[in-house]
C-alpha cells in the first residue's frame, strides 16, 4: 500500500545529535525536532511538522438542553475530564475498542473530505462543513446554531478555581477578551511550543439527524477558532462526527478514535499529505495494521495504561511501510549496513587516521576553534552557577585529599598547598586549551600510586627525589607528545564498554574507599569513650597540696550516678569538668582532658546525612513531588544544598569537629626549596637517562587514564555537539606534565568521576513536554567557562581560608562518597552485579537477557569482577609498578573474550571491536536482525542504546 511522500524517505545511517542549544535557551522554547513531540521523520531526512495538540468537544444533554463539553485532549497521551470532580486525569496511553475504528472508517469514507479548505474563521469553517445534500436548509441552520455555540472547558489556571465557559454563544459574544485571558492562563498553554498546531473533533448524538453525519477537513492555513479549543492555536484539522442516537457510548469512542488517530505521527504525517480521500483512509488502514489486539476477557477496558518512560522508536513502522513501496528487503550486507548506524559504534571524526605526522591535533584544533567563541558565551546560564558552586567544592577537597596523601606518601616533598597551586594552574590551562573542555583534571588513584612507587625508589637509592621525578615528567611528556604525533588517539576505538566500565568501577570504588577511610580515620583522632571510664582520662589538679580548704570545697555526688563531680579522695585530684576545674581554681590534667566524645558520633551522622541528602534530592528530580521548576532546583543544586545542611547543622550544635583546611602561605612544603625544581642535585647525571624506564610505564598509564575518561566523556548518548579532541587533549596533558614537573607540583589527568559530575551538573532538557511525557535529554551544555571560574577559584581558596574553614571535612567525605556510588551504579556493569544476588523470577527485564543466556550474562560479569579485583590488588600491593600494564591488559582480556563469547552475545553485553563490526556479514549476524516478519528482534533492532557508562542519570 502506497502512502504519499514515501519517495521522500532517506534512511540515514547513524543516529543524529540534537541540533544547536537553542532549543532550551529562552522559557517556552520548544522541543527538540528530532523528539518524541514531532513526527519520528526528524532523523529520516523529512521534513519536521508542528507539534498537534488534539481536542474532543462531545455533544451531551440531548434532547432537553445541548451543549459542547470538552471532555478530552492529546499530545501524546490521553487526558480525560473526569466527571464530577473539575479536574483533568492523569495522562495515559489510550485505548480502543476495534469496531469503533471500523465505525470512524465508514464514517469517512462516506462522509465530506475537504483538503486545503480555504475557510479563514470559526464561521466560515461551519458553513463548508454543512453543505451536505442530506441536510435541509432548516436542519443546517439549525446545525450550524448548534456547532456555533461556545463549548465548555476545564481550564485551571494556576491559583484559581476552575473555570467553565458559557453555554450561551450570546454571552460570549459580549466577553471575547475575558475568553482569550482565560485560555492564555491555562498552564497547558506553557508546555506546548511556539508553533504548535491544534485539532478539533466534535462528536455527539443529534436525535433530528436520520443517518450520520461524518466531516474531515484540514485547513490550508491554520486558523484560530476562537472560544472553540481551550488554547488559542491555529487549528489545522477539524473533524465533525454525528448520528443519530445509539445505544453505549458509539459517537464518544468513534470521538476517541479520531482523536487518538491525529495524535499518532505516521497517521498526522500522512494525512498532512493527503490529496484525496483514499490517501486518508489508505492511512487509516495502516493504522490497523498496527494496532494490537488485548483479549477482552482478559483485560479491564477502564483500566488506564501509565505512558512508558521512553518512548518506542518509530523506525520500525517506517520501514514496514517503505517495505510495501519499495519492494523485498535489501539484502543482508545492506541490512547490516543500516543496522551499524543504530548499535554499532561508528568511528567518530576524531578517530580517523589522516596519515600525516600531527594531522590529528591539527584537526582538532580546527575543528575546537569555530565553536571558541560559543564555549564562553553558552555559559551565561544559571545552571552554569550551579554546576561552579558543586564542582568547586569537590575540586577543593579532592585538592585537599590528594595534596594530604600525597604529603604523607613524599615526606612533605609535595602537600596541600601544592596541590591547590597545580590544580588550579593544570586545570585552567587545559580549559583554555583543551578538546573537551568540560574535563576536570584532578590527580587520581593510579597515578597517586605511581608517585608513592617512585618516591619510595628514591629513598631506598639516597636520590634526591624532585630532580629525578623532573626527568621522569620530561620523558613523559615526551613519550605523550610523540603519541600525538603518531596519531596513537585513534586506538581508542578498541575501548569498547568492558574497559570503559572496568577502569570507572575502579576509579568509583577508590573514591568509595577513600572516603569510608578517611571517615573511620576520624575515630582515632577522636576516641569513642565511655562515661564508665574515671573523667575520661582527665583529672583536676590543684595547685596547693596541702588542700586549702578556701580554694576548693570538698563535694559529694548527688547520685551514685554523678561522679563527675567526687572528689577521688587524694591530695589534690579530682573528677571535676575541665570548664567547672578552671573555675574553681584547678588545672586540667590527662590526655584526653580536651576531647569531646560526641565528636566521632557527630561527624558520622554528618557523613551520611550528606550522602543521603544529596542522593535524595538528585532524585527529586524525577519524582512526582513539588512543581517542575523546585524540582529541577532541588536535582541541580542537590551536592550544594546537602553541603550547607551540613555546616548549618555543624554550626548549630558547635561541635569542634574537623573543618576544611587550607594553606595561609604563598610558599612550598618542603622548607629550603624553591619554586623551580634543580635539574640534577645530586643526582647523577645518567639518571636523566635511566628515567626514561619508570616515565615509559608512566606513560602508558596517562595514555589509559586520560583516554578512557574521554572514551567515556565522549560517548554518543550523551549528544555532545561540538565534538572531541583526544589529540589536543592529549597533547595538553603532555605540555601540563612537562609544567608541573618543572615547578614541583603533582600530576594531573582527567578525572572521571569529577568529570562525570561536572557534566551531570550542565544536563540539558527540553523545557516543553508532552503531558505525561519526561523530559528528554537534550545533551549537555558545553562551555569552558565553569571550569575554568571552578580552577580561578580554587586558586584563590588560598587566600579563602576565613571562609572555608567553616566547611566540616565529614560532609565533604559524604558528598565524596556521592560521586562515587553514583558514578557506579550508573554502569551496565553494576546491573548485572544485581543480577547475581536476584532470584530469576524477580529479574528485570532487560533487554539483554532477552538475547542472552543467564548462564552467559553471569560469566561476563564474573570476569569483569575478576579483572577488577585484580586490578585493586595490583593497586595496593608493591606489585603497583605494573599496574599501568594492567590496565592496558583490559583491551587484551576483551579480545580474549571473542573466543569465549559470540558476536552476538557481545553486542548485547559488550560492543564490538571494529574489525568485528567491518565482519558481522560475514558472522552471520544478520538473520537474527532480518527487517522480514514480526519479530521481536525486528523490533528492538531500532530501540535506541540507552547510556550505559551515564553521567548519574536517573
Amino acid at each position: 500500500m502506497k502512502l504519499p511522500g514515501q519517495e521522500e524517505f532517506e534512511v540515514s545511517s547513524a543516529c543524529k545529535n540534537v541540533p544547536t542549544g537553542e532549543l532550551d535557551s529562552s522559557p517556552g522554547s520548544g522541543p527538540s525536532p528530532d523528539g518524541p513531540l514531532n513526527t519520528k521523520r526528524g532523523d529520516l531526512g523529512v521534513s519536521k511538522d508542528p507539534l498537534l495538540f488534539i481536542q474532543l468537544n462531545e455533544l451531551l444533554g440531548w434532547p432537553q438542553a445541548l451543549e459542547w463539553r470538552e471532555t478530552g485532549r492529546w499530545v501524546l497521551f490521553e487526558e480525560k475530564v473526569e466527571v464530577g470532580t473539575g479536574r483533568w486525569s492523569v495522562p495515559h496511553v489510550p485505548t480502543l475498542a476495534l469496531s469503533s475504528l471500523q465505525k470512524l472508517h465508514s464514517l469517512l469514507a462516506e462522509g465530506l473530505v475537504l483538503l486545503d479548505c480555504p475557510a479563514q474563521s470559526f464561521l466560515e469553517l461551519v458553513e463548508q462543513v454543512t453543505r451536505v445534500e442530506s441536510l435541509s436548509p432548516e436542519l443546517r441552520g439549525q446545525l450550524q446554531a448548534l456547532l456555533l455555540q461556545r463549548p465548555q472547558h476545564l481550564i485551571q489556571p494556576t491559583g484559581t478555581r476552575p473555570c467553565q465557559g458559557s453555554a450561551h454563544p450570546r454571552e460570549a459574544s459580549y466577553n471575547e477578551e475575558a475568553l482569550l485571558k482565560e485560555q492564555r492562563q491555562n498552564p497547558l498553554r506553557q508546555k506546548l511550543p511556539p508553533g504548535a498546531e491544534a485539532a478539533a473533533v466534535l462528536a455527539g448524538e443529534l436525535g433530528f439527524l436520520v443517518q450520520p453525519l461524518g466531516a474531515f477537513v484540514r485547513l490550508r492555513d491554520p486558523v484560530v477558532l476562537g472560544p472553540l479549543m481551550e488554547v488559542p492555536l491555529p487549528s489545522r484539522f477539524f473533524c465533525l462526527l454525528l448520528g443519530p442516537s445509539t445505544v453505549g457510548k458509539g459517537y464518544h469512542e468513534i470521538g476517541r478514535a479520531m482523536a487518538v488517530l491525529l495524535s499518532d505521527s505516521q497517521f498526522q504525517w500522512t494525512v498532512r499529505r493527503a490529496s484525496n480521500l483514499h490517501d486518508l483512509l489508505a492511512a487509516l488502514d495502516a493504522f490497523l495494521e498496527e494496532v494490537t489486539v488485548l483479549p477482552p476477557g482478559l483485560w479491564d477496558p477502564t483500566t488506564r495504561i501509565a505512558p512508558p518512560k521512553c518512548l518506542p522508536s518509530q523506525h520500525k513502522r517506517l520501514f514496514s511501510q517503505l517495505r510495501e513501496v519499495k519492494g523485498p528487503p535489501a539484502p543482508p550486507g545492506a541490512l547490516a549496513e543500516d543496522r551499524h548506524g543504530h548499535w554499532l559504534r561508528t568511528p567518530s571524526p576524531e578517530l580517523q587516521r589522516t596519515g600525516r605526522l600531527f594531522g590529528g591535533l591539527l584537526q582538532d584544533v580546527r575543528r575546537k576553534a569555530s565553536w571558541y567563541p560559543s564555549d564562553f558565551l553558552d555559559a551565561l546560564h544559571p545552571q552554569c552557577l550551579s554546576a561552579v558552586l558543586c564542582i568547586y567544592l569537590a575540586t577543593v577537597t579532592n585538592a585537599i585529599t590528594f595534596g594530604g596523601l600525597l604529603g604523607e606518601a613524599t615526606s612533605g616533598a609535595q602537600g596541600v598547598l601544592e596541590s591547590f597551586l597545580g590544580t588550579a594552574a593544570a586545570g585552567a590551562t587545559f580549559c583554555l586549551m583543551a578538546g573537551q573542555p568540560l574535563t576536570i583534571l584532578s590527580s587520581t588513584g593510579p597515578v597517586l600510586v605511581f608517585e608513592r612507587l617512585l618516591f619510595s625508589f628514591s629513598r631506598d637509592y639516597s636520590l634526591d627525589y624532585l630532580p629525578f621525578r623532573l626527568w621522569v615528567g620530561i620523558w613523559v611528556a615526551t613519550f605523550c607528545l610523540a603519541l600525538v604525533a603518531t596519531e596513537a588517539s585513534v586506538l581508542v576505538r578498541y575501548f569498547t564498554r568492558f574497559t570503559e566500565e572496568g577502569f570507572c568501577a575502579l576509579i568509583s570504588l577508590i573514591f568509595i574507599y577513600d572516603a569510608v577511610g578517611k571517615m573511620l580515620s576520624l575515630t582515632s583522632a577522636y576516641p569513642i569513650q565511655s562515661p564508665g571510664s574515671p573523667a575520661y582520662g582527665c583529672f583536676c589538679q590543684y595547685p596547693d597540696p596541702g588542700g586549702n580548704e578556701s580554694q576548693w570545697t570538698r563535694t559529694e555526688p548527688k547520685d551514685r550516678d554523678d561522679i563527675s563531680s567526687m572528689d577521688l579522695g587524694l591530695v589534690n585530684a579530682s573528677l571535676l569538668p575541665p570548664i567547672e576545674c578552671t573555675r574553681r581554681g584547678g588545672h586540667p590534667r590527662g590526655p584526653n582532658c580536651h576531647t569531646v566524645p560526641d565528636i566521632a558520633f557527630f561527624s558520622l551522622l554528618l557523613f551520611l546525612t550528606s550522602f543521603l541528602l544529596a542522593t535524595a534530592l538528585k532524585h527529586v528530580k524525577t519524582s512526582r513531588f513539588f512543581p517542575s521548576v523546585v524540582r529541577k532546583v532541588l536535582g541541580d543544586f542537590s551536592s550544594v544544598l546537602a553541603m550547607l545542611l551540613g555546616c548549618g547543622l555543624d554550626s548549630f550544635l558547635g561541635l569542634a569537629t574537623p573543618k576544611l583546611t587550607v594553606p595561609s602561605e604563598f610558599k612550598p612544603t618542603l622548607p629550603g626549596r624553591g619554586w623551580l625544581v634543580s635539574p640534577f642535585g645530586t643526582n647523577p647525571w645518567w639518571l636523566s637517562v635511566a628515567a626514561a624506564l619508570p616515565a615509559l610505564l608512566l606513560s602508558i598509564l596517562i595514555f589509559m587514564d586520560q583516554q578512557i575518561t574521554a572514551v567515556i566523556l565522549n560517548r554518543a548518548e550523551y549528544k555532545l555537539r561540538k565534538g572531541a579532541g583526544f589529540h589536543l587533549d592529549l597533547f595538553c596533558v603532555a605540555l601540563l606534565m612537562l609544567l608541573t614537573s618543572v615547578l614541583g607540583l603533582p600530576w594531573y589527568v582527567s578525572a572521571t568521576v569529577i568529570s562525570l559530575a561536572h557534566m551531570d551538573s550542565l544536563r540539558r532538557e527540553r523545557r516543553t513536554c508532552a503531558l505525561g511525557e519526561p523530559c528528554s535529554f537534550l545533551g549537555i551544555r558545553e562551555q569552558r567557562l565553569t571550569g575554568l571560574v571552578v580552577f580561578i577559584l580554587t586558586g584563590t581558596s588560598i587566600f579563602l581560608a576565613p571562609v572555608l574553614k567553616f566547611i566540616p571535612m565529614p560532609v565533604l567525605y559524604g558528598i565524596f562518597l556521592y560521586m562515587g556510588v553514583a558514578a557506579m551504579s550508573s554502569t551496565q556493569f553494576t546491573k548485572r552485579v544485581q543480577l547475581l544476588l536476584m532470584p530469576a523470577k524477580h529479574q528485570p527485564d532487560l533487554l539483554l537477557l532477552r538475547h542472552v543466556s543467564l548462564s552467559r550474562v553471569h560469566l561476563f560479569t564474573a570476569i569483569q569482577l575478576a579483572c577488577l579485583g585484580l586490578l585493586w590488588i595490583i593497586k595496593s600491593t608493591p606489585a603497583a609498578i605494573i599496574f599501568p600494564l594492567t590496565l592496558l591488559g583490559l583491551v587484551g582480556v576483551r579480545k580474549a573474550l571473542e573466543r569465549v563469547f559470540s558476536p552476538q552475545e557481545l553486542l548485547w553485553l559488550d560492543e564490538l571491536m571494529p574489525e568485528k563490526e567491518r565482519s558481522i556479514p560475514e558472522k552471520g549476524l544478520e538473520p537474527k536482525y532480518s527487517l522480514g516478519g514480526d519479530s521481536e528482534h525486528s523490533e528492538l533492532m531500532y530501540q535506541p542504546k540507552a547510556p550505559e557508562i551515564n553521567i548519574s542519570v536517573n
